[in-house]
Parts: C-alpha cells; sequence; structure tokens
C-alpha cells in the first residue's frame, strides 16, 4: 500500500505559556525538550506503518498503530517517533498524526509524559501468536566429552580484542567496502609464511584462498551449478573407512560417490585405490586420521603422491588439528611433497573458535581462478574485519603463544585422561593421543551401544566410534570396532575432573 496525504498541511496553533490538560494531551509528545524540532534524539527513531490508500488519515493512523500494538511489533514501553517526524515520514499533516496520538493516549494505548514524549502503554498486551513455536533445544548435558569443540572459556578475548583495535586503526578504507573473494592480502601473506613454518607447506599468498571453513571449501570443490569438481565428470571420491558423516553426507548431496579406504596401524590403506580405476580424487587427514587417531606412515604418503601424479589425480589434505602434537615433532603437510596435486585445507575451528567462520584453500596453480569463479565475484562468506584481526595475530605472535598455550592446556587433559584410566580401568585400551583434542577408548565387542546408554544416563554426552564408519565398509575389508571417541578439549577447566569420574563409571568392568 502506498503512503500518501489526503489532507493539506495545517500550521500548528499557537499556545499560550499556560496550556491545559486538554492542550497537553492534543500534543503528547512536544516536552521531549525541542527533539523533534532539532531532528536529533527520539525524533531519529523509525516507525513503519502501511497506511490505505483513502479514508481518513487519523482514522487510518490509528488503525495502523493499534495492530502494531496488538500483534506484539510494538512491544509495552516502545517509544515512539514526535507526531512531527511520523506525519513527515508519512506525509500526512502534522496536527493529525498529533490527533491520533493524543487520542490513542485518552484510549489508554499509548502513554504520554512531558519531556519523555510518546511510549506504547504497559497494559497494552499483544495477542497470542497463533503459529506453533519452535521446540526447544534440548537440555545441556551434565558432563560433555564430545570431539571437535575447543575450550571455548581459553578464548583470547583480550589479545584477539588487541589485535581488532590494531587491524581496524592500520585497515585502508577499502577494506569496508565488497570484499575480495580471495580474501584479504594482510591475511593471505601472514598464512604463507606461518603455513611454511609450522606445516611444512609450499606456497605463495597467490594460491591461498579464504574460505569459511572446510565444509565450505568442500562445498566449493564439489557443490554448486560451479563447482570446481563436479560429480558428473570427475567420478567418485576415495574417503577414509572412518571420518565425519557430514562431510560424506555433503559429498552426497552434491551427487559425489564416495569409495572408502580401509585403516590399519599405519593410516589409510592408499594401495587399494589402485583397484578404483575410476576414481581420481582423495579426502585424507594425513596427520591425524580422524576419528581413528595416528599419521598417515611416510611411505604412504609417498605412494599417494605417486599415485596422484600418474593418475592426473588429485589428493584433498584435511589438517584439522595438526598444530596440537604432544609426544614428538608435527607432522609436516602431505601438500609440501608436491603442491601442485594437492589441496590443502585449513581453518581455526579447533585452533581458536569454530565461531569465528574462517579457514583457507592452499591450491594447485591451475585450481585458483575456478575456486575464485565457484565464490563469485564478491567476499560473502569470512568477514574481512575478521580476517585483518586474525591476520594482525598471527603475525604479531599472539596465534603462535595462542596455540603453544593451549598444547599445554590439551595436554594436561590428555595425561589426565590416560592416568583415570589406568587407575580405574586398566583394561581398556586407549589410542590416538599422540595429537589432536580426542581420544579412542577400545571397547570388547559388543558393548559399545550399552555404553552409550549408560552415559546417557548419567547425563555424560560422547560419541561412538561406529557413528564415524563408513556404510559400505564390509567386515572382510576391516573388521568393525567397538569403542568411544572421547574429546578431552570440551569441558572447562573446573568441569573436567567430575566429567571423568562419570566417564570411569560408564566404563564396562573387565571380561
Amino acid at each position: 500500500m502506498t503512503d500518501i496525504s489526503v489532507e493539506p498541511p495545517r500550521t500548528p496553533r499557537r499556545r499560550p505559556a499556560g496550556r491545559t490538560p486538554r492542550e497537553t494531551a492534543d500534543r503528547p509528545d512536544e516536552g521531549a525538550a525541542g527533539a523533534a524540532r532539532a531532528g536529533d534524539g527520539p525524533s531519529g527513531a523509525d516507525l513503519h506503518l502501511d497506511l490505505p490508500v483513502t479514508g481518513s488519515r487519523r482514522a487510518a493512523l490509528m488503525g495502523a498503530l493499534r495492530e502494531a500494538i496488538r500483534s506484539g511489533r510494538l512491544a509495552p514501553g516502545t517509544r515512539l517517533p514526535p507526531y512531527r517526524a511520523l506525519a513527515a515520514d508519512l506525509g500526512i499533516a502534522r496536527n493529525t498524526a498529533a490527533d491520533a496520538y493524543a487520542e490513542l493516549v485518552a484510549e489508554g494505548w499509548l502513554t504520554a509524559r512531558q519531556g519523555s514524549g510518546t511510549a506504547v502503554a504497559d497494559r497494552a498486551e499483544p495477542v497470542a501468536p497463533t503459529r506453533a513455536r519452535r521446540p526447544s533445544r534440548p537440555p545441556q548435558p551434565a558432563h560433555d566429552l564430545r570431539q571437535g569443540r575447543p575450550d571455548t572459556a581459553s578464548f583470547p578475548r583480550t589479545a584477539w580484542l588487541a589485535a581488532g583495535r590494531r587491524a581496524l586503526t592500520a585497515a585502508p578504507n577499502e577494506a569496508f567496502g565488497p570484499g575480495d573473494p580471495q580474501g584479504r592480502r594482510e591475511l593471505r601473506d601472514v598464512l604463507a609464511d606461518y603455513l611454511a613454518r609450522v606445516r611444512g607447506v609450499r606456497t605463495d599468498p597467490e594460491r591461498i584462498v579464504v574460505c569459511s571453513g572446510f565444509a565450505h571449501g568442500l562445498r566449493l570443490l564439489f557443490d554448486g551449478p560451479r563447482a570446481v569438481l563436479p560429480a558428473r565428470t570427475t567420478g567418485p571420491l576415495a574417503v577414509e573407512a572412518y571420518g565425519l558423516a557430514f562431510h560424506r553426507g555433503l559429498l552426497a548431496t552434491a551427487g559425489a560417490t564416495t569409495v572408502p579406504l580401509s585403516l590399519d596401524e599405519r593410516g589409510a590403506r592408499v594401495g587399494e585405490l589402485a583397484r578404483h580405476p575410476d576414481v581420481r580424487t582423495v579426502l585424507l587427514t594425513p596427520a591425524h586420521q580422524f576419528p581413528t587417531g595416528g599419521p598417515l606412515h611416510a611411505g604412504r604418503r609417498s605412494a599417494v603422491v605417486d599415485w596422484a601424479r600418474g593418475r592426473g589425480g588429485l589428493i584433498l589434505e584435511d589438517d584439522y588439528d595438526g598444530e596440537f602434537r604432544y609426544d614428538r615433532q608435527p607432522v609436516g603437510a602431505v601438500q609440501g611433497l608436491d603442491p601442485e596435486r594437492v589441496v590443502y585445507l585449513g581453518t581455526v575451528s579447533k585452533s581458536l573458535s569454530p565461531a569465528l567462520r574462517i579457514g583457507w584453500m592452499v591450491l594447485p596453480d591451475h585450481l585458483v581462478d575456478r575456486v575464485l569463479a565457484a565464490k563469485g565475484e564478491r567476499e560473502a562468506w569470512a568477514s574481512a574485519l575478521e580476517q585483518l584481526t586474525l591476520a594482525e595475530f598471527i603475525g604479531s605472535g599472539g596465534y603462535d603463544r595462542h596455540v603453544r598455550r593451549m598444547r599445554r592446556r590439551y595436554c594436561g587433559r590428555r595425561d589426565a585422561l590416560v592416568a583415570a584410566l589406568a587407575s580405574r580401568a586398566p583394561h581398556i585400551e586407549v589410542s590416538g593421543i599422540a595429537a589432536g583434542l580426542h581420544a579412542v577408548l577400545r571397547l570388547a565387542p559388543g558393548t559399545e551401544r550399552s555404553v552409550l546408554k549408560a552415559a546417557a544416563y548419567r547425563g555424560l554426552a560422547l560419541d561412538g566410534l561406529a557413528d564415524y564408519r563408513h556404510p559400505l565398509v564390509t567386515p572382510e575389508a576391516m573388521p568393525a570396532s567397538d569403542g568411544l571417541v572421547v574429546g578431552y578439549s570440551t569441558p572447562p577447566d573446573h568441569a573436567y575432573p567430575a566429567a571423568l569420574d562419570a566417564l570411569c563409571d560408564i566404563l564396562p568392568e573387565p571380561l
């Protein structure tokens, strides 16, 4: 509907210094210290009202305000704009708006106080909503040992805030315009140096594309009309026999078929790729296999790179927690063996927080333009201001200091888990503890489901190993194992001992 005026503007009547009570009610917001005249204060408030084209403007305005109050769109206590400002916005006469306000005050819909303007009356209750409410979230567990979550209480708020201030102070004006889909140059510069120094990645800023996380990187590669590796032309994708069902589901939605590679103590059996001549892409977690733990053996790293070269294939390297290694030197990235055959994907979701939604893809040169085309002309995912802050945080050394501090903390958490198991459940084998933020507890065959039920009864949240097994893995290729995936990074420090007690209480007795 169109907002128009059917009454010519009238010049407000001059009033003597001593008004009558009725005159004050007729102009309920004139006492707001001249704010409406000056254009500041309450006059700056906007109010959206749709008035019908025909009919009395006063009646239409009163009806629109009543409906806004009844529906709850204008809650009790909401300040309304002065009648002069509202009249100008709606294109109606000032006296019409003033009279409508005064009538609604008299009816009890609005209140007006000298010097405070006009507001929705407290007793004007909105009608109950007719649509069904969204179901409430399930209650939080008493103890949370789910994997994949950092200790959120340890986010470096003070250092991050200081980095943000420095970044904003130094940011060029163009940083506040449309974003570059490749990511801020400041971030790509420091990432190239950091990844080379810490992860052994061979790259330069021009081969890095910033994204909002690992899942976003997968979507750019496989999903959508501009996908870089569309399933219809690239064929099936090889993945590890155990991994995140979320990632497999994302690939399935994009139309990609996944072929599982079995695992052993040396990681993925990449030799099985030779059995699948139609596979040209493989997704691996070589630094720390997720979730079973352990790095990909050096011989298999070389073998999978040779396979990619010979097949004209591509390796997708998910380096999800490469900074957190405790017992020996960090395992370098496979990307360093052949940058033209590996897409390296990393994020800050484990090292800082998943709330930041910042990740990166280190790409072979021939894929950079194709990934940028898939992203579009403007950055629609990763905030430029957060990118600048992360660039400053890394460049100033704050990121290294935070990672070292968290590495010590998580190592202490891991040691406490191992000690508790050794004391109270020495028959339980624990693996995957040389790195990362979780461990795998091996259980006797047939006991995983009952243990998870006992955990739920105790209010203990954790995952079973079966949830991560690829549905196409056969027992002949890789026998199923019962186990628990225990994330030791999630609870705050004060809650961790109680969580370990609850875990040990639900573990089965030795057979």
